[in-house]
């Protein structure tokens, strides 16, 4: 449903979604004086229709036309008082890799510790680094401004590498590795 088509109406959860710059308010909107402040009483016509919930998102990327893009919030989250809003972030559970730079498994005892050898014992390890994997799946790493984390995946090639990390304080981040200043850590 259109913000336009939710006029005068109430729901008790309502999900706005896309709130970055560029997204809404729109490229057109945001360097129009006219069009930025029909944008914002859209927007406020959004959050008006919740009764009881509100969730409010933006991505911190998004692939538009086979293309990734990395826009900022929306300026309407900022014009929100902040007590009234509460930041979720998704985390994952890994936090150390299942493997250590040896490439023994860390876990010592249970269920996941004798798959993880079993899995060692077939020589299906975790890729290692090289030409391909400029570091290994599951290394501990530190970015300057991110601090410490476990590297989840990655995806591309040369350039256009990106490497998904699950930083302890901040969560997940897409990062592109040739920018990313990852420093490996023991």
């Amino acid at each position: 449903m259109t913000l336009h088509a939710a006029k005068g109406l109430e729901f008790p959860t309502v999900f706005i979604v896309g709130l970055e710059e560029g997204l809404f308010p729109s490229e057109r909107a945001a360097f129009d004086a006219d069009r930025l402040p029909e944008e914002r009483r859209l927007c406020y016509v959004g959050l008006t229709r919740a009764m009881q919930r509100l969730y409010l998102t933006h991505a911190e990327s998004r692939r538009i036309f086979g293309h990734t893009s990395y826009r900022d919030p929306s300026r309407f989250l900022s014009e929100l008082p902040p007590e009234a809003l509460e930041e979720v972030r998704p985390r994952i559970s890994v936090s150390r890799p299942l493997y250590s730079a040896s490439g023994h498994a860390v876990v010592r005892h249970g269920p996941v510790a004798e798959a993880l050898m079993t899995r060692r014992r077939s020589r299906a390890a975790l890729p290692i680094a090289g030409e391909d994997m400029p570091m290994r799946l599951g290394a501990r790493v530190r970015h300057p401004k991110f601090g410490e984390g476990t590297i989840l995946r990655f995806e591309g090639t040369g350039e256009s590498r990106q490497v998904h990390v699950n930083f302890e304080q901040v969560g997940q981040k897409w990062l592109m590795f040739e920018l990313a200043r990852l420093e490996q850590v023991s």
